[in-house]
């Protein structure tokens, strides 16, 4: 920072509040001094600032996964806007139960970040409660946490969307496939049965536990076996609501394949619109990953610079029902066709 306040022909303190951002420093100088810097291949040691502001410039990210199309479209529209606000974004990928053991027995946030965002894990009390003690903002993220900052959308409230427009269309035995397997991690799989048994209340129809079936994410026989079992029953149904895409165009494929044609036999129907929805035509429920990375970034950023700030608050982002070529109203029962002579 001498060489470059010497360069300059500045003091040391007006290289460091230049190179803050602060206000107070002129257009002409700041010119000077940032042309010194780029001369010098200087950076500002962000360990060093830290000791000086009590704030790293990092935010802390934990993820399950970094191959999903959801946590790619969010970390997309996350990274560039804490960059634009002159934070960095560290994640840490946290798969499976043994990993996140060891991450909570370490929580390396606490000391190189100022604010944590969790995505789609189901922590245990013991968990929350640590996170608590961090001594800085934790945003939950695409998950509704009591008494926490949370972006999410209303699962229930878009799962209930989806099975009215099954109704709307005229069916009645309409069935919920539901990813299994991924203990400890919150792929919202509950919120989205809930809404999904309201709407058949609501309308009146019995909830039949036989048309709730589970297939392990990404699993083809899996889907073999969750059609194979509703196309077993005595009433099999005529529609199919599925809590993610990619399983819906698991089942789409094995209907197919069985020669059950979509939609003219069995409607299918998903959750995501994520881009696969638009390759296969497909009816879903949309929600936008991209709005709720950059709304937890814009929440992450506030909270930071304002401590004292709601520490309680909830951004809840809309759901859309998107017709298109896999839902249709059911097909005739058998004789509807046949008239008196």
């Amino acid at each position: 920072m001498a060489d470059v306040a010497e360069r300059a022909g500045v003091s040391t303190s007006t290289v460091s509040r230049t190179l803050r951002g602060m206000s107070t420093v002129s257009p002409e100088v700041r010119t000077r001094v940032e042309q010194a810097a780029r001369e010098l291949n200087f950076a500002v040691s962000r360990q060093a600032a830290s000791l000086v502001t009590g704030k790293t410039g990092n935010v802390a990210v934990m993820v399950p996964t970094l191959t999903s199309w959801f946590m790619g479209s969010a970390l997309t529209s996350l990274g560039p806007m804490l960059r634009a606000a002159g934070m960095e974004m560290n994640i840490y990928v946290i798969p499976d139960m043994a990993e996140r053991t060891a991450f909570f027995e370490r929580l390396p946030a606490r000391r190189n970040a100022d604010a944590l965002l969790v995505f789609c894990f189901d922590l245990t009390e013991t968990e929350t409660a640590r996170l608590d003690d961090l001594g800085m903002p934790v945003i939950y993220v695409s998950q509704h946490v009591d008494g926490r900052p949370s972006v999410y959308v209303d699962d229930v409230a878009g799962a209930r969307k989806a099975t009215h427009h099954l109704l709307n269309l005229g069916h009645r035995r309409i069935a919920f496939a539901h990813t299994v397997g991924a203990r400890g991690f919150s792929f919202s799989s509950q919120e989205r049965l809930l809404g999904y048994r309201q709407a058949l209340t609501e309308a009146g129809i019995p909830l039949d536990d036989d048309l709730v079936v589970g297939a392990p994410p990404q699993d083809k026989r899996g889907a073999m076996e969750a059609v194979g079992h509703l196309l077993g029953l005595h009433e099999p149904p005529t529609a199919i609501f599925a809590e993610q895409d990619e399983l819906a165009a698991s089942l789409i494929g094995v209907l197919r394949r069985t020669r059950i044609d979509v939609p003219e036999r069995m409607s299918v129907l998903g959750f995501d619109d994520q881009p696969l929805a638009d390759w296969f035509d497909l009816s879903t429920v949309a929600q936008s990953p991209s709005d709720i990375g950059r709304e937890a970034g814009e929440l992450a950023l506030a909270l930071i610079n304002a401590p004292d700030g709601d520490h309680k608050r909830h951004v809840l982002l809309p759901t859309h029902v998107i017709p298109r070529a896999t839902t249709a109203p059911p097909p005739a029962p058998p004789g509807d066709d046949v008239r008196d002579v």
